[in-house]
């Protein structure tokens, strides 16, 4: 993989992107840290949205903006949750596990993707008090780490 190769085409398109958000989904319902957070219910397309959200934030097409959500969306329901690194560092560990889960178990590919994990899960910690203070107007980054 190249470094212009966006992580979207590196994790295999669309396609491959909706099998590591199956992949960490399953492995998030069964940490007993990162369940919590499922534990008041989801939506129950939620890993076709994560997906969604994942193949825009990654390179690909605009599945999520301006058809299910904003980046002002995803933080504030990402936010007033208090201090969660706990719950962001197990959530990190899942994506890991997710990426070996998909077969990407080592090389750039998998340190570019989990660089782009770490600054999302910052972006989404980033408001821990209040949702309310997330600002109005973000749009989704596209990484190019």
């Amino acid at each position: 993989m190249t470094k212009s190769t966006t992580l979207f085409e590196g994790l295999g398109g669309e396609s491959g992107i909706r099998r590591l958000a199956e992949a960490w989904h399953a492995r998030c319902l069964a940490d007993p840290i990162v369940a919590h957070a499922f534990s008041h219910g989801f939506h129950p397309e939620h890993t076709a949205r994560l997906a969604a959200y994942w193949t825009e934030a990654l390179g690909g097409p605009a599945r999520y903006s301006g058809v299910l959500g904003t980046e002002t969306e995803v933080v504030r329901m990402h936010s007033g949750n208090g201090d969660a690194a706990e719950m962001y560092a197990a959530g990190a560990a899942c994506f890991a596990a997710a990426l070996a889960d998909v077969g990407v178990t080592d090389g750039p590919l998998r340190d570019r993707t989990l660089a782009w994990w770490a600054d999302a899960t910052e972006r989404m910690d980033g408001y821990p008090e209040n949702r309310d203070d997330v600002p109005p107007g973000l749009t989704i980054p596209r990484w190019n780490g």
